[in-house]
């Protein structure tokens, strides 16, 4: 029986038979060609034993992964011997055979291709990629690393603070961060189609003949744990319902002997026909009731739906009703759908590798009569890596909505998000008129001359746009002519002339930028050079004092600079927000501008939608209102380029001028000096990368709380200004909302400054959160590895399962220096 095995039971919850298989000696070898009879006998229980059948299932599966043919799969014995070689056809690459170097329980001979694996190790990623099973040689690298650890984690024990450590170290290796790509753009746009096309699942998301539900999120991620096409309906909760509800009842009473025009009225006629057909209209009888949820029990019971299907097809006639209306419902109950009371539905598909670590987000506008829903629209968009903005081609200068989008989450995404790139996307590009007389090569012709018209017109459009391109430069504004019809059949581009592939490219590099492969591998390398430097330690306690004694005074130099380099930012925000306070005027007069809309017909309607929702509202025309980033854009105004340079979204660059990225305690140098404790300084070397990783991911959250503390202090401000205007009603309605708004900001004029001193307070938080973790995690890290000597009796010889894992780590560490360069 080998760690593989012993790691897969255990996973699956089955340690208790592990001793059953290691009688029986099932290796990794012979794990995935036990027929029934045989799982029979080593599993004599009925639950383990499905339990086991199930998983098993799972993993042969996933070695099957995207139709290719794994002709053996030997799993290592003896972590420093020879290795057998895994060949795999690719129809689509002059390389027939693939070589990839697996670890093997042969205990003589040499790698059958050394020659091959070599050159392959020696090859950028994206040319690895091409020349590889997408993912499989990353996958057994991490299975082999992570069996190896799980092997260790068992073997210390639980009597000593070192050994602790260690536990908790490797437990801590488990990581996965997620990039989010938000797709924005309005109802007929082709964002459905587009993703379809990406991921290569042409039915997954519905297109064309409904109604884009305008509330719901939706999510699509790769499923990692089962083989099914998935969907997660996460609903509102009951009493955000009822609020909803009682906000309608309001709406509809005040508008009963008006114009039935106004957009909000629209939108509760709409949500309450989605979930309740005619019936509320007839009846006055509590909707809350159980009988209209018998389809969705999870609502009332505050649970996730999941649904599973064997296709795309069959998961998204199922998911129709909890994300989209159609055209004509509410006409009776045949149409009754739930997207009212739907938060967010994640569709997880299986054998993406495209989306192992991507998530792709088709997002909705805001300003929702629902909280959460707004709320967590504004946490997902600040989140998102990269943003796509999806018009027709033939609308993509001219379609105001694709430019209003965003020109309203520029700031939100920006310095208040983390987005690095934004992407316009012109679909349709294959839509041509009269072009039923032309041949195939002039539609051709003229599709190609109309991208580049079109890309040429978008550059020029995006460079006149100065709300967008003081956040975003040109090289981060990238524009895209792409055709998911012309993708998928063929008739006159080319696959790259569609330009999916040029987005399928983009995703798997973003995928394959944040593998958690490399970061496991790299700490579980500092682990065991920890164990086996203090295992292995001579007599030398001397030497060790002397080490401490550098790295401790190494630590309070960089400590000091990381300190001085974010009061200089503090202190230069202070400065930029004191002259935004002086400037209030000029937020004022946006504000002022905006209220002089009362001549527009249905102005009235409109500000009372604004203050029904707390100062956010999108009309149907695609307008985004947001009364409270107005008027704080004095102060956001005053600070947009100090903060975009303190804090970069591009990592690479570094927070506060770089202080973080090079935080050093000079370990290189101290290995050359004290290779008696070389392993021990391995380990602190590891350490120092993944705290500069934990706070990069600090650095990133706080700095959004940060710069969206202005906004938010602003609106909590107005907050009580809002539900006064709500209560007016009657004639000359606009001019005392009018009134009552405006006397509010000039008798509230103070919220400037505490916007300012909130902002400061916070940075003032981080600074200390910084400087925290850094002393805190390095220095318990110094003291175990090298004044725990006496603690390094009990330690598992782990000499073998280092070598194994180094030879990894280093392999790792030259494809990082080959992309690079």
């Amino acid at each position: 029986m080998d760690d593989f095995v012993r790691t897969k039971l255990v996973e699956w919850g089955l340690s208790e038979w592990v001793e059953k298989f290691k009688d029986q000696e099932i290796d990794a070898g012979i794990i995935c060609e036990l027929d029934d009879r045989e799982i029979e006998n080593l599993i004599t229980k009925a639950g383990p034993r499905m339990t086991f059948k199930k998983n098993l299932k799972l993993l042969k599966e996933k070695q099957n992964t995207n139709q290719e043919t794994v002709n053996s799969f030997q799993h290592e014995k003896e972590h420093k011997e020879a290795a057998d070689v895994i060949q795999c056809e690719q129809e689509h690459e002059e390389a027939a055979d693939v070589v990839q170097v697996l670890p093997s329980t042969s205990d003589t001979g040499k790698r059958k291709s050394d020659l091959q694996s070599d050159t392959i190790r020696l090859q950028s990623p994206a040319k690895r990629q091409r020349l590889s099973v997408p993912g499989f040689e990353e996958s057994i690298i991490l299975s082999d690393v992570k069996s190896i650890m799980t092997f260790v984690h068992e073997r210390l024990n639980d009597q000593d603070k070192l050994s602790d450590f260690l536990k908790k170290k490797i437990s801590d290796l488990e990581t996965d961060k997620r990039e989010l790509v938000g797709v924005f753009g309005k109802t007929g746009a082709g964002k459905s189609s587009l993703i379809n096309a990406i991921i290569e699942e042409k039915n997954l998301l519905p297109s064309g003949g409904f109604i884009a539900c305008t509330s719901v999120m939706i999510k699509v991620e790769a499923n990692t744990r089962s083989t099914k096409y998935e969907a997660e309906i996460e609903f509102i909760t009951k009493e955000e319902w009822k609020d909803e509800l009682w906000s309608f009842r309001q709406l509809l009473d005040n508008n009963e002997n008006q114009e039935k025009e106004e957009d909000d009225y629209h939108d509760a006629v709409e949500k309450l026909s989605a979930l309740y057909g005619e019936d509320w209209r007839r009846s006055s009888e509590n909707l809350m009731e159980n009988k209209y949820f018998k389809e969705i029990p999870e609502f009332l019971q505050s649970r996730r739906k999941i649904l599973r299907c064997e296709s795309a097809n069959e998961l998204s006639a199922k998911c129709v009703k909890y994300t989209r209306s159609d055209s004509k419902q509410g006409e009776g109950n045949e149409g009754k759908t739930f997207w009212p009371i739907v938060k967010c539905v994640t569709v997880r598909v299986p054998n993406k590798s495209l989306l192992q670590h991507v998530t792709l987000v088709d997002l909705p506008g805001n300003g929702s009569f629902n909280k959460s829903r707004d709320q967590m629209w504004k946490r997902i968009v600040g989140d998102c890596s990269t943003v796509w903005i999806v018009t027709e081609i033939n609308r993509a200068t001219s379609e105001k909505a694709a430019w209003e989008i965003l020109e309203s989450v520029s700031s939100l995404i920006e310095n208040g998000g983390e987005c690095q790139q934004i992407h316009f996307i012109c679909t349709k590009s294959d839509f041509l008129d009269d072009s039923d007389d032309l041949s195939s090569a002039d539609i051709h012709d003229r599709i190609v001359k109309r991208n580049i018209q079109a890309k040429d017109g978008v550059r020029k459009e995006f460079n006149k746009r100065s709300k967008i391109n003081k956040h975003f430069t040109d090289y981060s504004f990238k524009v895209f002519t792409v055709s998911s019809e012309e993708f998928l059949k063929g008739k006159h581009l080319s696959p790259e002339e569609t330009e999916i592939p040029k987005l399928q490219g983009f995703l798997q590099d973003l995928n394959d930028c944040h593998s958690e492969t490399v970061n496991y591998v790299s700490g579980a390398y500092g682990i065991l050079s920890l164990i086996e430097g203090a295992r292995c330690r001579k007599e030398g306690v001397g030497k060790a004092d002397d080490v401490c004694k550098v790295l401790e005074k190494n630590m309070t130099e960089q400590l000091d600079q990381v300190k001085k380099a974010v009061d200089e930012a503090i202190k230069d925000f202070e400065q930029c927000l004191t002259e935004g306070v002086k400037n209030s005027k000029t937020s004022e007069e946006k504000l002022k501008f905006f209220l002089d809309r009362d001549k527009q017909p249905g102005f009235v309607k409109t500000l009372q939608a604004v203050v029904r929702k707390d100062g956010i509202h999108k009309t149907k025309k695609g307008e985004h209102i947001n009364l409270n980033t107005m008027l704080a854009s004095c102060l956001t105004d005053s600070i947009d380029e100090k903060f975009r340079k303190t804090f970069p979204n591009d990592v690479k660059g570094g927070s506060f001028n770089g202080v973080i990225s090079r935080f050093s305690l000079d370990t290189n140098l101290l290995i050359q000096k004290y290779q008696d404790v070389k392993l021990q300084l391995i380990f602190l070397q590891t350490e120092e990368d993944k705290i500069k990783t934990k706070l990069n991911k600090i650095i990133i959250k706080g700095k959004k709380i940060i710069y969206n503390s202005l906004t938010e202090t602003i609106e909590k401000n107005m907050k009580k200004c809002y539900e006064d205007a709500r209560k007016i009603s009657g004639n000359d309605a606009l001019k005392k909302m009018r009134k009552t708004i405006e006397t509010h900001v000039s008798l509230n004029r103070n919220m400037y400054e505490d916007a300012k001193k909130t902002m400061l307070e916070k940075m003032n938080i981080l600074m200390m959160i910084i400087c925290k973790e850094l002393k805190e995690t390095m220095d318990h890290s110094i003291k175990l590895s090298l004044k725990a000597s006496a603690l390094s009796e009990s330690l598992p010889d782990v000499s073998e399962h280092l070598e194994t894992v180094q030879q990894h780590y280093n392999e790792d560490l030259l494809h990082t220096v080959t992309a690079e360069t």
